[in-house]
């Protein structure tokens, strides 16, 4: 794998480490268990989790490490995520190849206990889902990162199309009713290929782009018109 030009670090305020300052590979039990995770990145998390976000127990690891990646297109993006989450860590993002064309970057956490009770969540069998009490995990940022991670915008229509094709049926209706109910907009849900996606209509944008205007990555407020 390609490691990405110090420039390119620089221009999106990723400043790479300095010499003398590499983190470990491998932290001690005692290191792990010193990390806790802030209300505002867990909300994060939990977006994300809607998303793109992969979490995995590696081996015997009985600790989840969170897998972040992007396609090239979404260069400034990642770099974003990876200024949140970098303290988490061991290395900066990676520029690799995807069938020996295509071009992505990604970056992984180390394995730590703070992030076990979201993959517990999520992962259950150890297939993501949309948990049941989702309503209670979803958050304004929460849904500023979803839509982030997979979301789109339909210029022609000005709705909000975010791609839940990995879930069943009965998991996007729960998100929609939440969507709903918590903030009152007006998602529908359409078929799309072998699965569903959730609409947000051009009714509920102006509520959208209020509730989210602030608080999501400025790179990607396109997603809500803006």
């Amino acid at each position: 794998m390609e490691q990405i030009p110090n420039l390119v670090c620089d221009i999106f305020a990723v400043v790479p480490l300095a010499p003398g300052e590499d983190k470990p590979k491998r932290l001690t039990k005692l290191e792990r268990e010193g990390y806790s995770l802030p209300a505002d990145l867990r909300d994060i998390l939990v977006g994300l989790l809607l998303g793109d976000l992969f979490g995995q127990k590696a081996g015997h690891c009985v600790n989840v490490r969170f897998t972040f990646a992007q396609g090239l297109v979404h260069l400034e993006y990642l770099l974003y995520l990876y200024g949140l989450f970098s303290n988490y860590c061991s290395n900066e993002p990676k520029i690799y190849k995807v069938g020996g064309v295509n071009k992505a970057i990604r970056f992984f956490t180390y394995a730590l206990p703070c992030f076990n009770e979201l993959y517990e969540i999520f992962y259950p069998d150890g297939k993501k889902i949309v948990p049941l009490n989702i309503g209670e995990l979803l958050t304004a940022l929460s849904l500023a990162y979803w839509i982030s991670d997979d979301g789109s915008f339909n210029k022609l229509y000005r709705a909000v199309i975010l791609c839940t094709n990995g879930f069943s049926k009965e998991e996007v209706n729960l998100l929609i009713n939440v969507l709903n109910s918590k903030w009152n907009l007006d998602c529908t849900i359409n078929k799309s290929g072998n699965g569903f996606v959730i609409r947000i209509p051009s009714s509920s944008l102006p509520i959208l782009q209020a509730l989210l205007k602030d608080i999501m990555p400025p790179m990607m407020l396109y997603k809500i018109g803006l």
